[in-house]
């Protein structure tokens, strides 16, 4: 009885080691906040762009961590709502003392975070949000490497040449988002004497926008710009085609997963044309050839959906910028982290970040310049133009 109550005693003991060591093991990881949706309307892009994060958290991991620690991520699901992106926000800050973020996907879910980021002074990396408003704000705890509508304008407009528009009809989310698309885009089009005529709206959660469609097709445009995600863009082509709309469609954001738009929207999607932020069907034609076949191989190895490759890549140079961040500032603080991330230069998926004072005086926010590509869909494949 003596001998199995030693021999239980050791288990115990054992255990005990074991699990502590985890446990300190654990303890010595540097948590970094992920805000995204993973239910919802936005629930695939965000689901894609948490996956790029962590493949760049397991190759970073892999190579020594940062600082001599693992990076370690808590996400949370902001379930494609801005209430819900401001609680997520504080939990990660408050309870979990993450000294950085990465978020939160849609614009309307980032901006709803900021005023948690200035309350906390905790920096973070927005990834995918395009509004202009977000880096106009004066909150120096936003960090951008997602384009403005702004520099998706001006890319668009260096490559007005691959297009014959006379004139633009819009169709565009409901938010933040959309209304700073038709904002910027409309600017653009009408400094190069191109017209712009309707523009309609459609809320996120609506699935029949048939009478938007309808209006459009009876205008006299020859172009429609379509800003909205994947999930309701798929359904906006379909009802395109049932009505017969044949004019030019060209979509903005760089959230549309153009192999998602083939194998949802099929024959619906031919001929559209898609404004991205990465080319993963021609490597070469990306801005870092070698990085982009690692990462392509890395996603595929993974067993993940190559459709979800367009916004992963955001994940992936966002927690690249990060860790480059923390191994600059030489301490897991957000202060330190905040100042760093001003001096931060990485080459990443998307080409070399760095950033540049965007704002109010005195509070300005950070602004970095990616790199756009326009992929058309021809005989249900993907096309890079150039």
């Amino acid at each position: 009885m003596r001998k199995r109550s030693s021999i239980l005693r050791s288990a115990v003991m054992s255990c005990a080691l074991i699990f502590g060591a985890a446990a300190q093991s654990h303890a010595d990881d540097i948590n970094i906040g992920v805000n995204m949706p993973l239910t919802g309307a936005f629930a695939a892009s965000g689901d894609y762009v948490t996956n790029g994060a962590k493949i760049a958290v397991e190759e970073i991991n892999a190579k020594g961590g940062v600082l001599g620690r693992k990076l370690n991520l808590i996400i949370e699901d902001n379930k494609s709502n801005p209430t819900e992106a401001a609680a997520v926000t504080e939990k990660l800050i408050v309870r979990d003392q993450v000294p950085v973020l990465l978020g939160a996907w849609g614009s309307s879910l980032t901006l709803a975070t900021m005023p948690k980021l200035m309350q906390y002074q905790v920096p973070m990396v927005v990834e995918t949000s395009g509004a202009n408003k977000i880096t106009e704000s004066g909150n120096p705890y936003v960090f951008r490497i997602a384009a403005t509508q702004h520099i998706e304008a001006k890319g668009f407009e260096e490559k007005l040449g691959l297009f014959n528009i006379k004139k633009v009809d819009f169709l565009v989310i409901n938010n933040d988002w959309g209304r700073s698309t038709v904002t910027e885009f409309t600017k653009m089009l009408e400094n190069k004497s191109i017209q712009v005529g309707y523009v309609e709206m459609m809320d996120q959660a609506t699935q029949d926008v048939s009478s938007q469609l309808s209006k459009l097709k009876g205008s006299d445009s020859d172009t429609i710009i379509v800003t909205t995600a994947v999930e309701q863009l798929t359904l906006v082509l379909k009802q395109a085609q049932a009505l017969g709309i044949d004019k030019q469609i060209i979509t903005t954001g760089g959230s549309q997963n153009p192999d998602q738009l083939i194998e949802q929207a099929g024959s619906a999607a031919e001929n559209t044309t898609h404004l991205v932020f990465f080319a993963p069907w021609e490597p070469d034609s990306t801005a870092s050839p070698d990085k982009t076949k690692a990462f392509i191989d890395a996603w595929k190895a993974k067993g993940y959906d190559f459709a979800g490759l367009t916004e992963s890549f955001r994940g992936y140079d966002g927690m690249q910028v990060i860790a480059a961040a923390i191994e600059k500032a030489g301490a897991v603080d957000p202060a330190a982290i905040q100042k760093a991330l001003w001096d931060t230069k990485v080459d990443v998926l998307n080409g070399a970040v760095s950033f540049a004072k965007v704002g109010q005086a005195g509070a300005e926010s950070a602004q970095s310049t990616p790199n756009i590509y326009f992929g058309k869909i021809e005989n249900g494949k993907v096309h890079v133009l150039r």
